[in-house]
């Protein structure tokens, strides 16, 4: 890994500076594909899928870079679900054979992904703290745990995916600060504006399903 972060140092040229902590290339460009990203998911558009490959494993390394590494897995996590949901969003179907529409969960499936959630935190953490040298091991692996939520949610069109969000985002931005990634802090602050809008929308869209 240290010999492709070696090979890969043009683009963690910093062209600016921001509070005092340099701004990469790598970082400029994932944070472009990001925003766009989520405009595509907020209009329910595929494309979203393939550019949220692209901006994952940019961040991929500049978390690994930042020795985040909860975060920096989950990215390599998100390529994987991403080409799922790209997949369930064009060929998905319902329980009822029909294709996937924007709806709500069930109450008893809330409780189910809380509790999910409740274990898969303190394990990420732990595994963090026994196998890296990561300076923030249950903070970092809170947004890693529940953007696993996040990213199912969203796969199968649940209204709810936005509210994960908007949690994972408000604890990242915290991180990142953290870090002094601050390009990345600011995105991370547009996503919460995002996530919220992103929620009108989709109920929006559940109650007219």
């Amino acid at each position: 890994m240290d010999a492709l972060l070696q090979a890969l140092q043009p683009i963690f040229a910093a062209p600016f500076t921001l509070l005092g902590s340099p701004v990469t290339w790598l970082e400029i460009v994932a944070f472009v594909l990001a925003i766009v990203m989520v405009v595509c998911n907020m209009r329910v558009n595929p494309v979203a899928w393939p550019l949220a490959i692209v901006s994952s494993l940019l961040y991929f390394l500049l978390f690994w870079n930042s020795k985040l590494y909860g975060e920096a897995g989950l990215q390599i996590f998100f390529v994987v679900v991403a080409s799922w949901g790209w997949w369930q969003w064009l060929r998905g179907t319902q329980d009822d054979g029909r294709p996937l529409h924007v709806r709500s969960l069930a109450p008893r499936m809330r409780w189910g992904l809380l509790l999910a959630l409740a274990v898969a935190w303190p394990v990420t953490a732990l595994f963090l703290a026994r196998t890296t040298d990561s300076d923030v091991p249950w903070w970092d692996a809170f947004p890693t745990a529940a953007s696993l939520l996040g990213q199912w949610l969203l796969g199968r069109k649940y209204v709810e995916n936005w509210t994960a969000w908007l949690v994972v985002n408000a604890v990242s931005v915290m991180l990142f600060a953290y870090k002094g990634l601050w390009l990345t802090v600011v995105l991370y602050a547009i996503f919460i504006v995002m996530s919220v809008a992103g929620l009108r929308a989709w109920r929006r869209l559940a109650v007219a399903a």
